[in-house]
């Protein structure tokens, strides 16, 4: 399993307008295949930043079953507009205990 982690920065009074967007764009990227979930928290601190996690199988689930498929560029479409910035994106795998 790989853990996609992603910091979204929106434009300020655009942090409703996200979420509500997420709540749309959540069912397309939690129906690529090799996804098993998906969670976005917002920050206390920081309220424009958004932290999305996505567990994938593994890191070619997540390019090959999502990014390069018509699913990413509905999802890019909803969320898009309210970015202040390109979203900074990491894989992270498990550290055994």
């Amino acid at each position: 399993m790989v853990l996609e982690v992603a910091l979204i920065d929106v434009l300020p009074g655009h942090e409703d307008d996200f979420a509500a967007a997420y709540q749309q764009a959540h069912s397309i990227i939690a129906a690529a295949q090799g996804c098993r979930s998906v969670r976005m928290t917002r920050g206390i601190e920081t309220p424009t930043r958004f932290v999305l996690l996505v567990e994938w199988d593994s890191v070619e689930a997540h390019d090959q079953n999502f990014r390069q498929t018509e699913a990413f560029g509905k999802w890019r479409a909803l969320l898009g507009p309210h970015f202040a910035g390109p979203p900074v994106v990491e894989h992270f795998l498990d550290v055994p205990a």
